[in-house]
């Protein structure tokens, strides 16, 4: 069924020791350097004042004993550099700072490296420079404007971003009213956090409620949520726990994956492709409507200016995500030979979960195998979650956000390294439009409880925004079940099968004149003609492969031979 790009085994890179040296905790020989910190001062040299002596935590250093009035007086008259002052207050402030390396679009003539800074995950404007150094120092002038204002601090010309190219927009801002900017910034993304399950929740019961029979569903519930300045709205939702047996469908008519995360990944590119219809109809009131809208530079459509996509989870998904919370690395070695498998790529075999390293996926016959939820889940933040087909007419579409449900537990560290972490650097090396996109990811109250009666039910539920029922798979199947709300014909083929999406597209290629995309009829072949995509997807396979992460298994082209 599948095919592998090399030897597992012989892909584990060298560099992948770099990337958890900050989730080790602190070792002795750290904690003998930061002695004089961590306990109390000698008492015969203290006399009296032993009472005033203060205890820092070990491992850690001591706040510096400096105000931040102080730290920015000295940045405005030139004694400190931006860069350095965003450290200062980060380690006064106990905030946390990432300079993280992005790229550079829009009207930007000339090749510039571009950096954001990322103040307790909210990003700021991008700073572009003709070197890495010069592009940190711009991106942090930038950051500070933002930034400083938020303090309370008394400031005064305030130095700006050199002149140059222009700043790029800012992905996310936060209005902050408190004087403690990480106080401020955590209750506004508790406040959003809200409001995203509770949308989730209400039109997951709006959807069962007249099919009480599949409320056991539930709890592997993933959905898809748009963000606009008027609220949040559920656009797309998907259950599920299981691979098909029949793994290579020749007509493209069976669901091969069912779980909850990727039966709503699939039920999004629905409802993608129905904005694209409108978008690209002669009707001006649905052309208006479309969350699309054209990107002269790209000559490709992107997403409406203040428009967010999100992702809700209930549970875990399987794979690097769960790991457990103490992994790390031998304390006597950060070789990657003796890094643990957990972080690598998973592969899920009849609902269960191994490492690709595993031996056990040598000696098994069973052909209902496919890359883990996570694993895709980190594709996705590279590639986007339109896919090959859709990408002929719009840039990638990322999720800014991923919140995962409470029930379940409340360490997310593990799906914080696998989605981001992993592939943290792999930016410089994608084509145009695509990058490594890291997303907030949070916990939030659950939608279901989990086991909720039927964990190990074989259904998935699949809606998006438009659809009038939910329609019912059998993830064992791959088919519609008699029982759905929604059929779509004798043949129980689902409305989320390959099939269907080629019709989609065959419809949109029409609709946007698209002679070259009308004239190819194999879907694999449509699929091969998104250049840009398969070079972004070839890119990031490699590099899994390189950093020691194993090797990505490749379908058999024999499965998107067809042509509807």
């Amino acid at each position: 069924m599948f095919s592998a790009t090399g030897s597992f085994r012989g892909c584990r890179g060298a560099s992948f020791g770099q990337m958890l040296p900050k989730n080790l905790p602190p070792t002795s020989g750290s904690m003998e350097s930061n002695k004089h910190q961590s306990t109390f001062s000698d008492p015969q040299k203290r006399g009296p004042d032993r009472q005033g002596a203060k205890w820092v935590r070990p491992g850690y250093a001591e706040k510096p004993q400096v105000s931040p009035k102080v730290l920015v007086q000295k940045y405005n008259n030139g004694e400190t550099n931006a860069v350095s002052l965003l450290h200062q207050l980060a380690q006064l402030l106990q905030l946390q700072l990432e300079f993280k390396e992005t790229v550079t679009t829009g009207n930007v003539p000339g090749f510039y490296f571009a950096f954001a800074v990322v103040v307790d995950s909210v990003q700021h404007k991008t700073g572009l420079g003709v070197t890495k150094k010069e592009a940190r120092l711009n991106a942090a002038q930038l950051a500070l404007e933002d930034f400083l204002p938020n303090l309370g601090c008394l400031k005064t010309d305030l130095p700006h971003a050199s002149d140059g190219p222009p700043p790029l927009p800012v992905k996310k801002e936060l209005s902050v009213s408190d004087s403690h900017p990480s106080r401020a910034i955590y209750e506004r993304k508790s406040s959003v956090n809200l409001q995203i399950p509770l949308a989730v929740k209400d039109q997951l019961s709006k959807l069962l409620n007249n099919h009480p029979e599949f409320s056991s569903c539930g709890d592997t519930t993933a959905a898809f949520i748009i963000k606009t300045s008027s609220g949040c709205e559920v656009v797309a939702l998907g259950t599920g726990n299981f691979n098909s047996r029949d793994c290579v469908s020749s007509n493209g008519r069976v669901v091969r994956d069912s779980h909850g995360v990727v039966t709503a990944r699939r039920s999004l590119m629905r409802y993608l492709y129905r904005h694209l219809l409108m978008y690209f109809s002669k009707n001006t009131n649905l052309t208006e409507k479309s969350v699309f809208t054209h990107n002269v530079n790209s000559n490709l459509l992107c997403l409406k200016s203040g428009i967010t996509l999100h992702l809700y989870v209930n549970q875990l998904p399987k794979g690097a995500a769960q790991i457990p919370g103490n992994l790390h690395l031998s304390p006597l070695s950060v070789a990657t030979w003796q890094v643990n498998n957990e972080i690598s790529l998973h592969m899920a075999v009849e609902g269960k979960v191994f490492c690709v390293f595993s031996s056990i996926l040598d000696n098994t016959a069973s052909e209902m195998i496919s890359m883990s939820t996570t694993d895709k889940i980190t594709q996705w933040q590279v590639l986007g979650y339109q896919g090959a087909l859709l990408s002929h007419f719009i840039e990638p579409v990322y999720v800014q956000s991923i919140l995962v449900g409470d029930s379940g537990g409340t360490d997310i560290r593990g799906m914080e390294m696998s989605v981001s972490q992993r592939v943290e650097g792999i930016t410089s090396q994608m084509p145009m439009f695509y990058c490594m996109i890291r997303p907030l990811i949070s916990l939030v109250p659950s939608v279901v409880a989990p086991n909720a009666g039927g964990s190990q039910l074989t259904c998935a539920i699949n809606w998006s925004e438009g659809d009038s029922s939910v329609e019912v798979v059998d993830g064992l199947k791959g088919k519609t079940v008699e029982e759905s709300p929604f059929k779509s014909g004798p043949a129980l083929a689902s409305r989320l099968c390959k099939a269907g999406m080629l019709h989609r597209f065959r419809l949109v290629a029409k609709e946007a004149q698209r002679q070259d995309l009308i004239t190819t009829s194999c879907y694999r072949e449509l699929k091969m003609m998104a250049k840009p995509y398969q070079e972004a997807k070839s890119v990031l396979r490699a590099y899994l492969c390189q950093q020691g992460f194993g090797s990505w298994l490749e379908k058999l082209p024999e499965g998107d031979n067809f042509s509807g």
